[in-house]
């Protein structure tokens, strides 16, 4: 009887079973994309936009030095975001999984990790302002201390405020993932490392770095998609003094300028797609996954 079933199934079963989800993904994804890089081709005067095809609003972008620099600056932003977001990330996992060993003490310290952001990203991302200013907390304990004389004005509206937030608000995006992938370490292969010798330096270097790759590669797609995307942040934190790709794409909407801003954003996610794909060909996380 159930092999009647399965053969007279229909060819058509697996394609019907896959259709809304490709049907949501079409129409939520893929139009909206594609409606970008037509219009990317366009013209445009400032008041109306003209369907043509030309490669000026790329022309203009990609040989733009204001443009390039924005571009530089946003992957300097991602780039030191991913480097502390690593640090602090692998650290805390770390600790979690290999000394802290209580599976009860481990879930509480790691909802503590998620307490802050239990509230929104801009009361978070706001909340430096009165600490980072020059009259906040952190320059008053600076100066009762004497430890500097005078307030420091890079704390606040400034790249450093900028890459500050960014940690703030994506550290979590790296510690989980590390996590996960550190919690599925046997702990015998690390008892059988020492036994045999290994010191800790070898024991992270050679079996839990190269065990926690899955974790590392998606943090990392993670970190890096959402600062190179983001310009609420650089547009508060910098008080205008700094700008990003984002940032410009705005501008040019507000202008009018749609195919311009278009453009930048199809040269965007063309960036964002070469450095996953530079970490997808570093790590293959599908076969990771499924081990």
């Amino acid at each position: 009887m159930s092999g009647r079933s399965s053969g007279s199934s229909s060819p058509l079963a697996p394609y019907l079973q896959v259709a809304p989800l490709a049907i949501t993904m079409i129409a939520m994804v893929g139009i909206p994309l594609a409606t970008v890089v037509m219009l990317s081709f366009w013209e445009s005067d400032g008041i109306s936009i003209y369907p043509a095809f030309t490669f000026d609003n790329y022309r203009e972008v990609l040989s733009s030095p204001v443009t390039l620099s924005l571009f530089l600056k946003t992957l300097k932003y991602a780039a030191i975001t991913l480097a502390a977001t690593v640090l602090i990330g692998f650290t805390c996992s770390y600790f979690l999984v290999f000394h802290v060993r209580n599976l009860k003490w481990q879930i509480a310290l790691f909802l503590l990790c998620t307490i802050p952001f239990w509230t929104s990203n801009t009361i978070r991302m706001v909340s430096w302002i009165p600490f980072l200013g020059r009259e906040g907390l952190f320059n008053s304990f600076l100066i009762q201390s004497g430890i500097v004389k005078a307030p420091l004005d890079i704390l606040l509206y400034s790249d450093f405020a900028v890459i500050l937030t960014y940690i703030h608000l994506y550290t979590l995006f790296m510690i989980v993932p590390i996590f996960n992938s550190m919690a599925k370490i046997n702990p015998n292969l690390i008892e059988a490392a020492r036994d045999a010798g290994a010191t800790p330096w070898q024991i992270l270097r050679d079996i839990i770095i190269p065990l926690t790759k899955t974790g590392l590669a998606l943090g990392t797609i993670f970190v890096v998609t959402l600062v190179m995307g983001d310009f609420f942040v650089v547009r508060v934190m910098s008080g205008g003094q700094s700008a990003s790709v984002v940032s410009a794409m705005k501008n040019e909407i507000d202008q009018l300028y749609y195919p311009q801003a278009s453009a930048m954003a199809v040269l965007l996610v063309v960036v964002v797609l070469l450095m996953v794909s530079a970490v997808l060909r570093i790590v293959d996380i599908r076969s990771e996954l499924a081990r």
